[in-house]
């Protein structure tokens, strides 16, 4: 079955920065759109960004956008986070998610087939 284990997640200051992972097994990795959503507690998971099979299109949250980038090496079955500049308020779990690739970039959780179980990125102030 397919499986998504997130890495990378923990305690940084304001102004720093973080790199999360999530490594794809159990089906082919190039065939997925990824993306990256983020839940903080009492609220609800909200998109942080998303990528492409081909790594050709991008999309990025209001709230993340020209501080996070997002990549894939479909040779390595890997997508990255590079989070930097974080924010207090960039605290939460990170989860990693695959669907099979579309013609669109999807933003809604609920579009998404396939989940890890989550890394905590906790940024202090």
């Amino acid at each position: 079955q397919v499986q998504l284990v997130e890495s990378g997640g923990g305690l940084v200051q304001a102004g720093g920065s973080l790199r999360l992972s999530c490594v794809v097994s159990g089906y082919t990795f190039r065939s997925f759109d990824m993306g990256w959503f983020r839940q903080a507690p009492g609220k609800e998971r909200e998109f942080v960004a998303a990528i492409s099979r081909s790594a050709g299109r991008t999309d990025y949250s209001v709230s993340v956008k020209g501080r996070f980038a997002i990549s894939r090496d479909n040779t390595k079955n890997t997508q990255w986070l590079q989070m930097s500049s974080l924010k207090p308020e960039d605290t939460a779990v990170y989860y990693c998610a695959a669907v099979q690739g579309r013609s669109y970039i999807a933003t809604r959780s609920d579009e998404y087939d396939y989940w890890g179980q989550g890394t905590q990125v906790t940024v202090s102030s």
